[in-house]
C-alpha cells in the first residue's frame, strides 16, 4: 500500500504539478525563451526561431549547416555517419561543388558537416564570409555592404542575418 501511495504522489507531483510550475516560472522569468525565441519580420509575422535552423536555398541568402533531419525539429538528429561512410563523402562533395570551392577558396567545415542535432541555427563567421561573394552577386550588392551586416562575434545566426539582408538594399 505504501508503494502505491508513493507512486500516486510521484505521478501527481511530476506529471501534473511540476510541468505547469516550470511553464509558469519560464513564462514569468524568461518569457521570450519560454515561447521559443521566436523571430518576427518587419511586418510582425513570425518567421522562425533563433534556436532552430531553417533551410535557405536561394542564392540571395546565407545557407545554414547541412541537416541530417531536413531541418525538421520533430525529427532532430545527427547523421550518425562515420567519416569513412561513402554517403557522407558524397554529400560533402555535392556541397563543395555547389559552392565551387577549391584549394584557393577552401570551404569552412561547418558548411559541409551537420551538427549533432541537425538544427544548429548558427554558422561560423568564416562560413558567412565564404558565402558573401555569392550573395552579393545574387543581390547586386558589394561584399562590403553584406560584411557590415555581420555581427562582430565568431558565430552568425543564419535567420537573423538573412532578415538583415532583406532589410538592406535590394
Amino acid at each position: 500500500m505504501t508503494t502505491l501511495r508513493l507512486t500516486l504522489i510521484s505521478i501527481i507531483l511530476c506529471g501534473f504539478l511540476y510541468v505547469p510550475a516550470i511553464l509558469v516560472f519560464g513564462k514569468t522569468v524568461v518569457p521570450e525563451k519560454a515561447n521559443g525565441s521566436l523571430v518576427m519580420n518587419t511586418d510582425g509575422k513570425i518567421v522562425g526561431s533563433r534556436l532552430i535552423a531553417q533551410n535557405f536555398t536561394s542564392e540571395r541568402y546565407f545557407h545554414p549547416r547541412p541537416s541530417a533531419c531536413d531541418y525538421n525539429a520533430q525529427a532532430a538528429s545527427g547523421s550518425n555517419l562515420s567519416p569513412t561512410n561513402p554517403a557522407l563523402t558524397t554529400r560533402a562533395q555535392g556541397i563543395i561543388e555547389t559552392y565551387q570551392a577549391d584549394a584557393k577558396h577552401p570551404i569552412p567545415a561547418d558548411l559541409v558537416t551537420a551538427s549533432g542535432s541537425g538544427l544548429d541555427p548558427h554558422i561560423t563567421r568564416a562560413a558567412a564570409e565564404f558565402q558573401m561573394d555569392h550573395i552579393a552577386a545574387a543581390r547586386g550588392l558589394d561584399a562590403q555592404t553584406i560584411r557590415a551586416l555581420l555581427p562582430s562575434g565568431p558565430i552568425v545566426n543564419v535567420l537573423e542575418i538573412n532578415l538583415a539582408l532583406d532589410q538592406a538594399k535590394r
